[in-house]
């Protein structure tokens, strides 16, 4: 062997003490220095060269790690920009738990922005949730707006209305959607939405600088139907039609195809639109939420995803990338 491979295998066998020392033994670089007579620079710089030439592979032995194996999945397959799956902590297939959390971290990161932002927030219970983890902040420069309406069937204030709630947290500007969730027919939805003061809030969510919703699923036990926005006529009409679940009261097949069907003809939501230029993050879990979500990213309507490790899994198993749209 030449002098100078010899003295380059030197080097690398150097590298990989300095680097076996620090990422294995757990020793200091000043210790790794003592140990190996150099200066703390020199092993600096081994522990650096036994990265850079691959000599390292580092195993991550933590549930988190699974996690964000399944969101850069998640993220690869249905082109998404954000994806965070949260440990599955519970024995409930249906739970929700640390959505919450989790949710709250990422409407936080929007709201810590300096620069005025306008944030639209769909409703439910998930979204309640992430509302009440929010850290009391003062946010006066940021606009928080309704995606939905905000009257039940009765007349009576929706109990979910979660931007009211995240505006009060804040202290941030609130604009509710002063509408029934689902107007009595099409004919009324299209005068209520001519009003002015509706106009103006629809605008001010279609420009929103970022969007949260939750994803529905469909069923006697849905949201929809439990709330009373829909009876059960129209939730067999919605089985039969080929019904998933639903953002923001707007009902989709698993496809991610929005439905030609009476409740999308009432609806009052605002209208999001697909393959968005700005964050669009849906937060739900549950297995009996699966073919909501699949729906959902496939439809393209959002581009960021907050779920738990069990559906994240189930939502893998259920799809297919050549089956994608």
């Amino acid at each position: 062997m030449s002098k100078k491979l010899q003295t380059e295998k030197n080097r690398i066998d150097e590298a990989a003490r300095a680097g076996w020392l620090y990422y294995v033994a757990g020793k200091t670089q000043d210790e790794i220095a003592k140990m190996l007579n150099t200066s703390r620079q020199s092993a600096q710089r081994m522990v650096a060269l036994a990265m850079s030439e691959g000599l390292i592979k580092v195993r991550l032995e933590h549930p988190i790690a699974r996690c964000m194996e399944l969101a850069e999945r998640i993220k690869h397959r249905f082109g998404l920009r954000y994806c965070e799956v949260v440990p599955a902590v519970d024995e409930d297939p249906n739970s929700t738990l640390g959505l919450g959390e989790a949710g709250a971290a990422a409407i936080e990161r929007e709201l810590k922005s300096e620069t005025s932002k306008t944030i639209a927030f769909g409703t439910g219970r998930v979204l309640r949730h992430c509302a009440n983890e929010l850290a009391l902040m003062q946010c006066p420069q940021h606009k928080i707006v309704s995606l939905v309406g905000n009257i039940d069937s009765d007349g009576a204030a929706t109990r979910y209305d979660v931007a009211v709630h995240i505006a009060d947290r804040i202290k941030g500007q609130h604009y509710p959607m002063p509408l029934p969730v689902i107007a009595a027919s099409e004919k009324e939805k299209n005068q209520l939405q001519q009003q002015s003061h509706v106009k103006r809030i629809q605008q001010l969510a279609q420009r929103a600088d970022a969007l949260f919703v939750g994803i529905g699923n469909l069923g006697l036990s849905s949201p929809l139907h439990v709330d009373g926005f829909i009876d059960d006529d129209n939730m067999d009409t919605l089985a039969q039609g080929g019904a998933a679940g639903e953002i923001i009261s707007w009902v989709y097949d698993i496809n991610g195809n929005i439905l030609d069907c009476d409740v999308n003809r009432r609806v009052t939501s605002s209208v999001l639109t697909p393959s968005p230029d700005k964050p669009v993050v849906g937060i739900a879990s549950g297995l009996n939420k699966r073919n909501a979500i699949v729906g959902a990213l496939r439809s393209t309507l959002i581009n960021g995803l907050i779920t738990n490790e069990t559906t994240a899994m189930a939502v893998l198993s259920e799809t297919s990338p050549a089956g994608n749209r």
